[in-house]
This record gives structure tokens, C-alpha cells and sequence, in this order.
């Protein structure tokens, strides 16, 4: 933009007789320039467009607190039944202007960073690499907000339970707590209501009391209130996941504490160069010092034991000693639960790591019981090795069969190894050759297809081998001589049925 002194010079100039072109070169502006400035005689040029689309100010706001907001409704109502003719980038230039969508996206109201009032919690979802394999994973993660310390962890999924376990774990860890937890508008400790109007769930109300806090809602939309926390899950994405590898999931957890309590801890974070934990330490007498004592959160189940003494919890069974059957209670602690009779403790098990299934726990100083539980899963590994074993054929037709959906796998492993026990191996094969061929999961459409190559390919089942020395064998001929089996006493039941 050229000046309008300059503007007004090149006028004056041109009015005293200086060519154009001298007075191009003097003030290095372009002839065309030049010739366009004298004809507008040194005035700048009002800029306004005669197109230039005018909004009543009333009116927009009016159609702005009728679509509560959302600008791209805004632009149909102006357009449809105003007959505004308005680009939609001018429309969002005019709202800003008005400061129509400043209300909505209004920051919450500063509070003061005093040392033990606050602290603040939230979860967050992740999916990364265990073991080699993605999953999904709960970040639960509790910040105090002053001295900027901080207690992480992971869960497959979280509930009230879970939470209550992390906050116990991590108040227990840190020795005290403050006198107020931000946390969102989760039903997981709010009943009803959202901010300043929110109820807490009772429960979650007595169990932050033990604690000496309270559970405090942020107002809706307001998730920059309790910002010391979105801004650790920041830092969890861009400096705890990037070049660190997890076995499973205890080894996350293992990770996450060390990375959160230590490292982090220790590390000086912003401008003013703050040390959490020296901050802490100072932070220490403002804050709330946890009782001596409390009792961990636990959930109560009821359970029954089998004719063999186990408990089935979980998906997993624990035996109890002695001979005696009856209900139990069970105690589920975050690590671990404890088995009563009638407020007899009978025993105590340390929870088995994430994804555990069917397995057999036993008291420590007991030996390995005799028996099996009743309803115990048997896995069908060996035979599916051996299945594997015989053919390329077979092989194949497993790992078909493991992709798709709805098929149950070890029922369909055994029925397979029990079809291959009644047939000769190149039967087997033919059989299982066709049922890939046709994509069949069916074991009973499987078997159907094995009768079909007997009867067309005139297949003769193997010949069971029979002792010719059967008669000579002791226990035979012991059979033979004993007493025959009295069936009385079942006739006579029969008979009184009738009767």
C-alpha cells in the first residue's frame, strides 16, 4: 500500500510539470502506479465493495440463539429464509467480529494455585502394542494441581470399583491428599446434575470422606479446569508410549509407576523450572495426612465350592483344604481376594496376572490337590498339535477354521480328532481337503462328508484286532467263574413305580 503523503507528493509533482517517468525513477514506483495515483489526483480510494452483503446485527444475533450456536445452520436459515446471499467464510468472520461464539467457547474461571486444596483426576482411553498384539487400555490418572505430582496406571476397563482401588493405591503411596479432587462430570462418582449443580453418588461421597476429600465437578465444556491433568495425558502420548515396549500389561503398570513417580517426578517441568517432588515436600503440611489405617475398597460376591473343594472365580479356581462343601464368601481386593465361612477366614490368593484363565490356585503350603475341578475347561492344545502334525492339508484347514467367527474352537478340535481316531488317514485327509474347498465349518456337515467318500470310494473302516489269547488271560477266566450281578432290588423298583 502506498502512503498518502506520498500519494499527495507524486501530485503535487506531476501538477509542477515532472514527467511520469522522472518521477517513477525518483521515488521507485512503477509508471503504471504512477499514472493510476494522478488520475485518482493523490486521494487514497475508499475500499468499500458496492456487493458488499450487510447483516442487520439484531437479526444475526437472533438466528444465532435460535440454532444454539452452530454456524453452519445459521448460514441455511440466512439463506433459505432470509434471502442472504452470504459466504460462509464471511458469515464466520462477522460472528467472531460480534463475539457471538465467545460464550461457548469462554475459558473457566481462574483459580488460585494454593498449596493443598486441589488435586485433580480423569481417565483417558489409549490403544497400544502388548506383547505384539494392539489393545485397548484405560489411563487413570490423579495430579496435584501445586506441586505438580502425579500417579498413573492402566486398566482393561475401569469402573467404581477400579476407581476407588486407584485412588486408595495412589493416596496410600503418596501419604496424603488434598481437600478437593476436580474431576469431570463421570457417572461413575456423579449422580445427577452437571457442575456447581452436580450430586455426588453417595457411595463415592463416604469413601472420599475416609480420604479427607471431596469429589468436585468442573462445569460442562470446562475441561481446561482441571488442565494440569489433560496435559499430563499429553505428555503420557508424546513421552511415556513413544520408544518403550510392554509384555503385558503388569509390565505397563510396572513402567508407568516408575516413569510417573520417579522420572517425572524429579524432572524439572515449565518456565519456572518447578521440581515436583521438592515441591511436594513444602506442599506437605498444607495437606490432608492420610489415617493410619484404612481398610482397602472390596467388592463381596457369594460363591459355592464343588464336590471337589474348588471355587470358580473369575474364570479361574481356587481350592480350599479340608472336606467340608458348603457357600463361601469371597472378598475381591484390587490384588487379591480372601475366601470366609461364616467369618472364618479359610484362605487368601493373590490375583493371577491380566488375561489368566482356567487355571488352578492353590494355598501356599499346600500340595497340588488329587482331583480336578468339576467344570474345568479342558483345552484341546495336544490335539490340535497332533491334527497340525498330518498333513499340509489339515493345517490349512485349522487355520481357516480359526478365522472365522461364531466357531466354537476346542469343541471343534476334539470333534475333528475323534473323526480322525475313526478313519483311516487318507479318508481324514480327503475329507478335510473338501470341507476347505467348500469354506465348511459345520463338524456334523464335516462328518456327513466323510460317509460320502466311504460310500463312493468304497473305503473300508480299519478292523479292530482281537486277542485270540482272550480266554487264556487271568482276568478272564476269574470273570468267568464269579457270582452273577444281583438285579433284584432293581425289578422290585420298577414294580413299585408301577404300582
Amino acid at each position: 500500500m502506498i502512503d498518502p503523503d506520498k500519494r499527495k507528493a507524486m501530485y503535487l509533482l506531476h501538477t509542477e510539470g515532472m514527467g511520469i517517468r522522472e518521477i517513477a525513477r525518483r521515488l521507485g514506483i512503477s509508471p503504471n502506479t504512477v499514472i493510476a495515483i494522478i488520475a485518482q489526483k493523490g486521494v487514497v480510494p475508499k475500499s468499500d465493495r458496492e456487493d458488499k452483503v450487510r447483516i442487520d446485527p439484531e437479526l444475526l444475533i437472533r438466528v444465532h440463539h435460535e440454532c444454539e450456536g452452530r454456524i453452519q445452520r445459521v448460514h441455511e436459515k440466512l439463506t433459505e429464509e432470509h434471502g442472504i446471499e452470504i459466504g460462509y467464510s464471511t458469515l464466520t468472520r462477522m460472528i467472531r467480529e460480534m463475539d457471538l461464539g465467545k460464550s461457548q467457547n469462554k475459558r473457566c474461571a481462574k483459580v488460585p494455585d494454593q498449596p493443598g486444596v486441589e488435586m485433580q483426576h480423569d481417565t483417558s482411553d489409549y490403544r497400544v502394542r502388548i506383547a505384539e498384539k494392539m489393545v485397548r487400555v484405560i489411563g487413570s490418572l490423579l495430579y496435584f494441581r501445586y506441586s505438580k505430582v502425579r500417579y498413573l496406571k492402566f486398566y482393561r476397563f475401569f469402573n467404581r470399583f477400579k476407581m476407588k482401588c486407584f485412588f486408595h493405591e495412589a493416596l496410600s503411596f503418596w501419604g496424603y491428599g488434598a481437600t478437593v479432587c476436580i474431576i469431570d462430570n463421570t457417572n461413575l462418582a456423579r449422580l445427577r446434575g452437571t457442575g456447581k449443580n452436580a450430586i455426588i453418588v453417595p457411595e463415592m461421597e463416604a469413601f472420599a470422606k475416609q480420604y479427607g476429600f471431596e469429589f468436585v465437578c468442573h462445569e460442562k465444556g470446562h475441561s481446561d479446569r482441571k488442565a494440569g491433568n489433560e496435559r499430563g495425558f499429553f505428555t503420557v502420548e508424546t513421552n511415556f508410549f513413544p520408544g518403550r515396549k510392554f509384555e503385558s500389561l503388569e509390565d505397563m503398570n510396572r513402567q508407568a509407576f516408575e516413569w510417573a513417580t520417579v522420572r517425572m517426578a524429579n524432572r524439572a517441568t515449565g518456565k519456572t523450572g518447578l521440581i515436583p517432588a521438592k515441591a511436594f515436600e513444602f506442599e506437605k503440611p498444607y495437606l490432608t495426612k492420610l489415617p493410619p489405617v484404612l481398610t482397602p475398597p472390596y467388592l463381596f460376591h457369594k460363591r459355592g465350592t464343588d464336590q471337589y473343594g474348588y471355587v470358580l472365580f473369575d474364570g479361574n479356581f481356587y481350592w480350599l483344604p479340608g472336606q467340608s462343601r458348603y457357600d463361601v464368601s469371597v472378598l475381591q481386593y484390587a490384588d487379591r481376594i480372601d475366601i470366609y465361612h461364616r467369618r472364618e477366614l479359610l484362605a487368601a490368593f493373590d490375583l493371577p496376572p491380566d488375561g489368566v484363565r482356567n487355571q488352578v490356585f492353590v494355598p501356599k503350603g499346600y500340595p497340588n490337590p488329587p482331583q480336578q475341578p468339576k467344570y474345568r475347561k479342558k483345552p484341546a492344545t495336544e490335539e490340535e498339535k497332533k491334527l497340525r502334525a498330518l498333513d499340509d492339508e489339515v493345517d490349512g484347514y485349522l487355520a481357516f477354521l480359526k478365522t472365522q467367527k461364531g466357531v466354537q474352537w476346542h469343541q471343534s478340535i476334539r470333534a475333528l480328532y475323534g473323526l480322525y481316531q475313526k478313519t483311516t488317514l487318507p479318508l481324514f485327509v480327503k475329507t478335510i481337503k473338501r470341507a476347505l474347498k467348500y469354506h465348511i465349518t459345520d463338524m456334523k456337515t464335516v462328518e456327513r462328508i466323510a460317509l460320502l467318500q466311504i460310500n463312493a470310494a468304497h473305503y473300508q473302516l480299519p478292523l479292530v484286532e482281537i486277542d485270540v489269547n482272550l480266554h487264556d488271560r487271568d482276568t478272564y477266566r476269574e470273570g468267568c467263574f464269579s457270582d452273577e450281578v444281583d438285579l433284584s432290588m432293581y425289578d422290585q423298583m420298577m414294580e413299585e413305580e408301577d404300582g
